[in-house]
């Protein structure tokens, strides 16, 4: 039975994630004042309290929901003797959290971690003015009708699918006319449902290309090394390990689709049959059921987590 660990992306993030861990545990006490450490900010402070709107800020979710996911992966590490590069197959993560799935693998050092991120958040929000920009989820579509959707709804903008999570659910993303028109094409060919998200810009798509490049930059400069199990990447849904072909694949992220659903499926291709959700929420444990429904899926993100999954081991 091949074992796969996923990491969870924006949207995750809820006040209070991992408290629990640090206070059972040393080595996640460790591991959030590292990542403050590193950013020279409370942002455990921000993690373990609130306030809820200041923790969405992208800025400062996306390293906090990466500090979450490493503290449940050195507890287990310290607490159940466990062995990352010799019992995973694969990693996978939904857009930042491709970097917790790096990070959890060795690539980054925890440090470098935390501060790209913090880069990628700011430049991601920065890239696009306030009000341009929109992403819509469109329920009960696949990414092919997706895709004819936004290309009859662009007239010369930008809209395009962001991510295509599987099971009927794709979120497209673009100039925020172009996403509006997108949403009423949506439901003129019977989509279940089409709605605006509550998101501060529009990721993952052409609009982001100002970040891709701070992220190429930023990049280039960070140290990496290769990762102890392959990673299957976002926009290739491929397993990849050479540190300059990951450099490459991770800049390509801030504007390609996240292809979830084709990154589940590589997995059970490759024989992974156990797909365990590193860090806060569970939302790809919910859409596990879906890509991949003969394979078994937890979250784990709290103590009471960490030891009934020891016990399958």
């Amino acid at each position: 039975m091949s074992l796969a660990f996923v990491f969870p992306g924006q949207g995750s993030q809820a006040p209070g994630m991992g408290r629990d861990l640090a206070d059972a545990f040393p080595i996640a006490r460790h591991t959030f004042q590292e990542v403050d450490d590193a950013l020279s900010q409370r942002l455990s402070r921000l993690i373990f309290e609130g306030p809820a709107e200041e923790l969405t800020l992208t800025a400062n979710a996306q390293p906090a929901l990466m500090a979450v996911s490493l503290a449940v992966v050195r507890v287990l590490a310290t607490e159940a003797g466990f062995d990352l590069g010799r019992r995973v197959a694969l990693v996978a993560g939904h857009s930042l959290g491709e970097y917790s799935a790096l990070t959890a693998a060795g690539s980054f050092d925890l440090p470098t971690a935390a501060r790209l991120l913090r880069v990628r958040g700011d430049a991601m929000q920065q890239a696009v003015a306030p009000g341009e920009g929109a992403m819509a989820a469109l329920l009960g579509a696949e990414a092919e009708q997706a895709r004819a959707i936004c290309a009859e709804a662009a007239q010369g903008e930008v809209v395009e699918v962001a991510n295509d999570n599987g099971g009927g659910q794709v979120v497209i993303s673009g100039a925020k006319a172009a996403v509006e028109r997108a949403i009423e094409a949506a439901k003129a060919a019977g989509i279940k449902r089409a709605m605006l998200l509550p998101v501060s810009a529009p990721f993952h798509c052409a609009m982001m290309a100002p970040a891709a490049e701070v992220m190429a930059d930023a990049l280039s400069k960070a140290r990496m090394v290769h990762p102890a199990v392959p990673v299957v990447a976002n926009v290739t849904a491929a397993p990849v390990s050479d540190p300059e072909a990951i450099r490459e694949l991770l800049v390509r992220q801030v504007t390609g689709t996240v292809r979830w659903r084709e990154c589940v499926a590589a997995m059970a291709a490759a024989g992974c049959t156990r797909f365990v959700e590193i860090g806060a929420g569970k939302v790809l444990t919910g859409l596990m059921k879906r890509n991949a429904p003969e394979a078994s899926a937890m979250a784990v993100s709290t103590p009471a987590d960490i030891e009934a999954f020891a016990k399958t081991l």
